[in-house]
């Protein structure tokens, strides 16, 4: 996956949905309509960060490479040639997976 030319500023972070499993364990085809949205996604690039009430730079707790649980309609939609991210608050991710 190529790195998208995009920089998120203050606390945000850009995220890549990845994929749901598109067979069930029965072997049902889920088409694309039915499909929740994605509830796990890779961070891909950090923002410039955000600044507590003394002006210190606060540190991102998540890093580019981490796979991440979002909230399912967190987040704003951008594509980059053809390919889906999402630009969010660090606060909008729920948890690092693994």
């Amino acid at each position: 996956m190529a790195k998208p030319n995009i920089k998120p500023l203050a606390d945000r972070v850009l995220v890549k949905p990845l994929d749901e499993k598109e067979v069930t364990k029965g072997g049902i085809i889920i088409p694309d309509t039915a499909k929740e949205k994605p509830q796990e996604a890779e961070v891909v690039a950090l923002g410039t960060g955000k600044r507590d009430d003394d002006g210190k730079l606060i540190e991102f707790t998540v890093k580019a490479g981490d796979k991440v649980l979002i909230s399912k309609y967190g987040g704003t939609e951008v594509k980059v040639e053809g390919e889906s991210y999402l630009i969010m608050r660090e606060d909008d991710i729920l948890g690092i997976i693994g």
